[in-house]
């Protein structure tokens, strides 16, 4: 059971995980011959606050117009 974990910035829509989460377990069928039932894709969502990087505080997100 092939388990993909990814980590990134709170703030993606529910359809732009499951866009990611569907080429994700067609890279994991190709690549690695798992049937997809088996494959599971989970996201954590980190608030930017606490993202931490080389001992620095993330930059402000990105204002959107």
């Amino acid at each position: 059971m092939p388990n993909v974990r990814i980590e990134l910035y709170a703030g993606r829509t529910p359809e732009q995980k499951a866009a990611c989460a569907r080429d994700i377990v067609d890279a994991v069928v190709r690549n690695l011959g798992a049937p997809p039932e088996v494959v599971q894709v989970v996201f954590v969502d980190v608030e930017r606050h606490d993202w931490h990087t080389g001992g620095r505080m993330p930059p402000p997100a990105p204002v959107k117009a």
